[in-house]
C-alpha cells in the first residue's frame, strides 16, 4: 500500500502521470489494482527546482515522485520499480532526466486508514508480505 505524491508542472496530464506511476507499482510489487493512494500536486513550473546533483544532465520539466511504503523490499526490487516508473512516464512524455524519485520506508505501526486506528496493528488489514 504505497502512498504516492507526485509533483509536476501544471501543464502535465495528472491522469496520465498517476496511471503510469500506479501501473508501474502494480507491475513490479504486485499490489492490488485498487490499492491506489495518490496525491497530485500540480504547480507552476518555476516552483519545482530539481538540479542534476552533479550527474551532468539537464532537467527541463521535472516530475517528482515520492513513495511512502512499508519496509521490506530489496534494493533490486526498488531498482526495478524506479526503472519501470521512468519507462512508463517516458511513454507519457516525461524525459528520463526529468524523473526524480524519493522512496521512504516505515512500518505497520505508521499507518492509519481511518477512524484513528492503526489497522495493520489491530488486524483489520493484513501486513503486506507477512503471509496474508
Amino acid at each position: 500500500m504505497p502512498l504516492v505524491r507526485i509533483d509536476y508542472s501544471e501543464h502535465r496530464d495528472a491522469a496520465q502521470l498517476g496511471a503510469a506511476v500506479h501501473d508501474a507499482i502494480v507491475a513490479v510489487y504486485g499490489i492490488p489494482e485498487r490499492d491506489r493512494f495518490q496525491i497530485h500536486a500540480p504547480r507552476p513550473a518555476a516552483t519545482i527546482i530539481a538540479e542534476d546533483a552533479g550527474l551532468g544532465f539537464e532537467r527541463t520539466d521535472p516530475v517528482i515522485v515520492q513513495i511512502f511504503t512499508q519496509r521490506g523490499r530489496t534494493a533490486e526490487q526498488k531498482q526495478r520499480l524506479y526503472a519501470e516508473i521512468a519507462s512508463r512516464l517516458e511513454k507519457v512524455g516525461v524525459a528520463g532526466a526529468d524523473v526524480f524519485i524519493g522512496y521512504v520506508e516505515n512500518g505497520p505501526e505508521d499507518w492509519s486508514f481511518g477512524y484513528g486506528r492503526a489497522q495493520y496493528l489491530t488486524g483489520e488489514l493484513a501486513v503486506p508480505g507477512r503471509g496474508a
